[in-house]
């Protein structure tokens, strides 16, 4: 079959999103090199995390389907920082490897709206009517209105063990050969990126009674509100490295492809190779390692925070270093992928390029890291891809909306010169766009998307109809002369401590419990970043004509540099200048409201 109005390259994170988002509106077809790795997690086997189970959360919000697999897929599930802020606060979901991929691939493969098409890109040709052909290598022209590449590590991916490497887009995988080119030479720059995974260790030759277990929370989460049946059913355990692991490591970095200077490609600072850890942190006797199941009746462990890149023979060594590890068997060695990204920076926030109108890309070939980015981007690209071919109108998603906004805004704006993660310190308001809230803020524009039932937008808001008659009712009622929700501000008491006083509640589920109780205790917090929120979007027009910004002792040695070189015209403005950080940009409004001499008009 030809002549589709979508055409996504890639079955991986940013591939899936974007293929079931782009059939929600088109027929679409999927260009994979085997249908069997669709939904494949090729590092570690879990979803969520602090600043990413915010994002599976808001793609949940707006109709895509991460966290519906990973609720399907859970055997291990936990809340981490539960003891600090809702703001905080994130759900991470512990994956059956094998089964996540199984369960993407049934919902795709049995989409009426998608096919899935076998076959490797090799070239991208404009069809002079604003459409796209993409040419395989075996010579067929597949026509689209939009295309949308979502090629993960593949393009002119290389793997590393040791100083040895072979073309590979991941383990086993052959790489894209051919696609870097012709976004090359639409005008793209491209640039070398590098990650990296852990070994993969026999379950059966750890010894798991000398780890620390950490067991599931006993009520589990889900992203979806429904969690899976097998959630709670697995632990999971943590290890660390010794000094005999450093010294290993220390006396063998002359076979680190990167410390040799083989690899030219930019890694991640925030998630490094087990050499860079003991290098940049030589003064740490240890480091914390997690050991995560593939499975229920795994015959695999993921050690997580070990990815690396030595030779596999040393990797034997290291691995029998850590604690539990004495006897332990490797079944897949660690390696480093490098590849080819493309500057986000030549992007809309759409992920459409500016070069090449009707391409868009997502996932890490725009230069991110993780499951959760790539499959925000899959949902962006995807939508915006399939509005474009029915000729429907552009929506954006602002840095204001969530952390799906703010990972946009970052990469178009401010680009990345590594693989770009996020995190909770990136998101100004975090208060304000909590995992818990994502349903409300993002569900009314999945429906104006197209991406969300009218079924779905009502449940919601019956929803949080429930949490305000809940909240009305603590407000309304009175016990030793103080209503409800005075009594829940208490640090000490929960909303169960209130309603042993005698407070009553209207039938409310334990997620809409949760979030009568945070709206209670932080509502003076929550109003006070809203005001903020509020004042900051009307300031963002103000001028900056004339300010020295080398003389506001108040901005960072970063800031002032930067802003000085770039000279913004507005505040707007200031604040996508890569290296301004939100305190920066505070500093400049207290700096405007002291001096009356500045103009506030643009």
């Amino acid at each position: 079959m030809s002549g589709w109005n979508v055409i996504v390259i890639g079955g991986g994170h940013a591939g899936l999103e974007a293929a079931w988002a782009a059939a929600k509106f088109a027929r679409t077809a999927l260009l994979v090199g085997n249908p069997a790795t669709i939904g494949r997690m090729p590092c570690n086997p879990a979803v969520g995390g602090p600043g990413k189970s915010q994002l599976v959360f808001e793609v949940q919000a707006l109709g895509g389907l991460m966290g519906r697999l990973a609720d399907d897929t859970a055997i291990h599930t936990r809340v981490l920082n539960a003891s600090k802020g809702p703001a905080v606060q994130s759900l991470r979901v512990q994956n059956e490897r094998d089964a996540y991929a199984e369960r993407a691939q049934e919902v795709l493969l049995g989409h009426p709206g998608i096919d899935v098409v076998r076959g490797e890109a090799a070239d991208l040709e404009a069809d002079g009517q604003g459409g796209w052909f993409v040419v395989t290598t075996d010579g067929r022209r597949l026509h689209a209105r939009s295309v949308v590449i979502a090629a993960g590590t593949f393009m002119r991916g290389v793997t590393w063990y040791g100083r040895h490497s072979r073309a590979e887009g991941r383990q086993g995988e052959p790489p894209s050969r051919f696609l870097s080119e012709p976004l090359a030479r639409g005008g793209h720059v491209l640039k070398r990126y590098k990650t990296g995974t852990p070994p993969r260790v026999r379950a059966d030759s750890v010894r798991f009674a000398d780890l620390l277990e950490i067991p599931a929370d006993p009520q589990p989460r889900g992203f979806t509100g429904r969690p899976g049946p097998r959630a709670a059913e697995s632990p999971t355990w943590q290890t660390h490295t010794t000094p005999e692991t450093h010294r290993l490591i220390q006396e063998n970095l002359h076979e680190s492809p990167m410390y040799a200077g083989d690899i030219a490609g930019l890694g991640p600072r925030y998630c490094p190779s087990i050499e860079d850890k003991v290098v940049r942190f030589a003064h740490h006797d240890r480091h914390l390692l997690f050991v995560e199941p593939d499975g229920v009746q795994t015959s695999e462990v993921y050690l997580q925070g070990f990815s690396s890149s030595l030779p596999p023979a040393l990797q034997d060594r290291l691995v029998r270093t850590l604690p539990g590890f004495e006897a332990a068997v490797i079944q897949r060695y660690a390696y480093a992928v490098e590849y080819d990204v493309v500057d986000s920076t030549e992007l809309t926030l759409n992920l459409e390029s500016r070069l090449l109108p009707g391409i868009f890309t997502a996932g890490q070939i725009n230069g991110t890291s993780g499951y959760e980015e790539a499959a925000a981007q899959g949902l962006v690209a995807g939508t915006a891809a399939a509005r474009r071919a029915e000729g429907l109108a552009e929506l954006q998603i602002s840095r204001e909306t969530g952390y799906l906004g703010v990972l946009l805004d970052d990469l178009v704006f401010k680009g990345s010169d590594e693989p770009y993660r996020m995190m909770t310190s990136r998101v100004e308001h975090r208060l304000v766009v909590r995992q818990d809230n994502a349903d409300e803020r993002l569900t009314g524009l999945g429906f104006e998307l197209g991406l969300v039932d009218e079924t779905t937008r009502q449940a919601v808001q019956a929803k949080y109809q429930r949490v305000s008659e809940g909240i009305r009712s603590l407000q309304t009622q009175r016990v030793q002369g103080q209503p409800g929700d005075a009594w829940l501000r208490r640090p000490e008491f929960s909303l169960e401590d209130v309603e042993a006083l005698g407070f009553t509640l209207p039938p409310l589920n334990a997620e809409e419990r949760e979030v009568v109780a945070i709206r209670v205790k932080y509502a003076g917090y929550i109003e006070r970043a809203e005001r903020q929120l509020t004042a900051e979007n009307r300031a963002r027009e103000l001028s900056l004509k004339g300010v020295e910004f080398g003389r506001i002792t108040a901005l960072s040695n970063e800031a002032r540099e930067k802003l000085e070189r770039a000279r913004p015209a507005t505040v707007e403005q200031a604040t996508r200048v890569p290296g301004v950080r939100h305190a920066d940009i505070s500093a400049l409004l207290v700096h405007l409201r002291r001096n009356e001499g500045v103009s506030r008009e643009t």
